[in-house]
């Protein structure tokens, strides 16, 4: 075995229940390999929202001078559009068996490094997001610093990450009844003393711009996944019901992120730059309040273990030659540093600023990969051989180049504290910057990818086809 051999491939989880370190990469899982059922992806997709960084995302609407119905309608309205594309990625991983990053090499070629560094960077900016509620949570819950609450918190999810796809889906199938239980005693605790917040001071174009804000915010969230999507149900047999990942996966995350942006709307008052504290004040301290801490930290831990996981992939798909599980580890230790500089100034700046700019690559790349792909099934007609495409060289220039131009022509409708484009001041700070990436990437690469020779784009034909379906 070569050492790219041994990098890219390796041990595979054989069945539900194997959690042997996953040395696998971003290698095709073959035929052979494929098990589980697609009703795992409900679980492996509700679990990891369940988070205090969605609770926290929730009170922005608020902030921004919304009330409570309003806001809410923009978090569901963005959350759905920001979920759809990335449900349906993730039917992709059982026609290939391939994650989400590498298989986008279909439509990069050798310019996948570009995305790839992207989402890796991404990954790593998520587990300070999500890891700095978890790290201020077990720190109050066990009296230490916030640096040593932070370092537990990223050595666990580190740990997860490493042993990978079957420890992620599993940990996140009992989480999913922990989490929901913790979830569910914070709403009633809300819904016992705490008034909805049922007036707003945004009037006029300003609470159209702030309704823009709030609903891209809950897309940023949602459609953070999309570039994850196929690494978590790439070991599923290639037959699995395409309809019923989609739908899984879907409700998994629409019903999550409903659920606690909806928590973080109705306790916003509560709900400051110290989140960890409020939780444990709204549940009145004791052991109920201890318990409310521990999952705040429980759910950093299960969904900052598949931001590494991801990562992982996404290295490896740009190019560095390193086993899965040691940049799964990477990513974590990374996370640790960054958690530590958000957590050092206005949280409250820092995260919403963080949380827009780690996404508006995000819808270019999705409008890349879905032209490539249907293009590629008509060309096809519905088979393909995945590993033959990947040998066959890809030019590069036309993704990059309209990966780069989606990005360029998002930026006069960004709006962040860092930046604010002339279009989102123009629009009272409505930002649709994740709109405009999407529809300029799908306007340039498109033609662009109509215009390539026949010859670049037809596959190395070989007797191991594999039939990919044609709604990709």
């Amino acid at each position: 075995m070569t050492f790219e051999e041994s990098a890219f491939a390796g041990r595979m989880p054989a069945r539900a229940g194997d959690l042997a370190v996953e040395r696998h990469g971003i290698e095709p899982v073959p035929e052979n390999n494929r098990y589980g059922k697609p009703a795992r992806l409900f679980t492996v997709w509700f679990a990891p929202n369940l988070t205090m960084t969605g609770v926290f995302s929730g009170t922005v609407g608020v902030t921004l001078g919304l009330d409570f119905w309003t806001a809410f309608t923009a978090m569901v309205l963005g959350t759905l559009i920001g979920a759809v594309p990335a449900a349906y990625l993730g039917t992709w991983g059982s026609r290939t068996g391939t994650g989400q990053l590498p298989l986008s090499r279909l439509a990069f070629g050798r310019g996948v490094a570009l995305p790839g560094i992207m989402q890796w960077l991404s990954s790593v900016a998520w587990d300070a997001l999500i890891g700095l509620f978890g790290g201020e949570a077990l720190a109050q819950l066990l009296g230490w610093p916030f640096w040593l609450g932070a370092l537990v918190i990223l050595l666990l999810q580190g740990a997860v990450g490493v042993f990978g796809y079957e420890a992620l889906h599993r940990l996140q199938t009992v989480m999913t009844f922990v989490l929901g239980a913790a979830f569910l005693v914070l709403g009633a605790k809300l819904l016992s003393g705490v008034p909805l917040p049922l007036h707003g001071s945004a009037h006029g174009a300003d609470r159209l711009g702030a309704f823009v804000l709030t609903s891209t915010i809950a897309l940023s969230l949602a459609i953070s996944w999309a570039p994850y999507a196929s690494d978590f149900s790439r070991y599923l047999p290639r037959t699995t019901s395409g309809p019923r990942m989609f739908w899984y996966s879907l409700l998994g995350m629409v019903l999550s992120f409903a659920w606690v942006q909806a928590l973080g709307l109705w306790g916003a008052a509560l709900f400051t730059d110290q989140t960890a504290a409020g939780v444990h004040k709204l549940l009145g301290g004791g052991a109920l309040g201890a318990f409310g801490l521990l999952a705040i930290a429980a759910a950093a831990v299960c969904s900052n273990a598949m931001n590494d996981y991801s990562g992982s992939l996404a290295l490896q798909t740009a190019g560095i030659r390193v086993p899965r599980p040691l940049a799964a580890a990477a990513a974590a230790v990374l996370g640790f540093l960054l958690v530590l500089w958000l957590h050092d100034a206005d949280t409250t700046v820092r995260f919403q600023n963080l949380l827009l700019f780690v996404g508006y690559w995000i819808p270019g790349f999705v409008g890349i990969v879905l032209v490539d792909a249907r293009l590629r099934a008509r060309d096809r007609q519905g088979a393909i051989d995945v590993a033959a495409e990947f040998a066959r060289p890809q030019p590069w220039w036309p993704a990059c180049a309209a990966f780069v131009a989606a990005f360029a022509a998002a930026v006069p409708f960004m709006d962040t504290t860092l930046f604010v484009g002339p279009v989102a001041a123009a629009l009272h700070g409505a930002d649709i910057a994740y709109y405009v990436a999407f529809l300029v990437s799908v306007a340039v690469y498109l033609p662009l990818r109509l215009l390539l020779p026949a010859r670049a784009a037809e596959p190395a034909l070989t007797r191991d086809v594999r039939p990919v379906d044609r709604r990709m």
